[in-house]
């Protein structure tokens, strides 16, 4: 069966997520249990694989992690600055 994606990198809001989440002072477990909270469950390991395109996001995940981290949507998609 052919993969729904098939690229390299399997998101392009990881490093967003890394950098709104280091920006907050939050570990990726923290991140994890926040995200529990509006009933999304993301072990760490896997925001680990999210911040380094390792796995994709849902809708529903992008959604959560957006109000977790207090930013917009569109703003996980802006480019990163380096």
């Amino acid at each position: 069966m052919a993969r729904i994606i098939d690229y390299e990198a399997q998101n392009i809001v990881g490093e967003n997520i890394r950098k709104f989440r280091e920006e907050r002072k939050l570990s990726q477990k923290e991140l994890s249990e926040k995200l529990e909270t509006q009933a999304i469950y993301i072990c760490r390991g896997s925001i680990s694989r999210i911040e380094s395109h390792e796995r994709t996001v849902t809708d529903f995940e992008l959604r959560a992690m957006a109000q977790v981290l207090k930013v917009s949507i569109e703003e996980l998609f802006e480019e990163v600055s380096v």
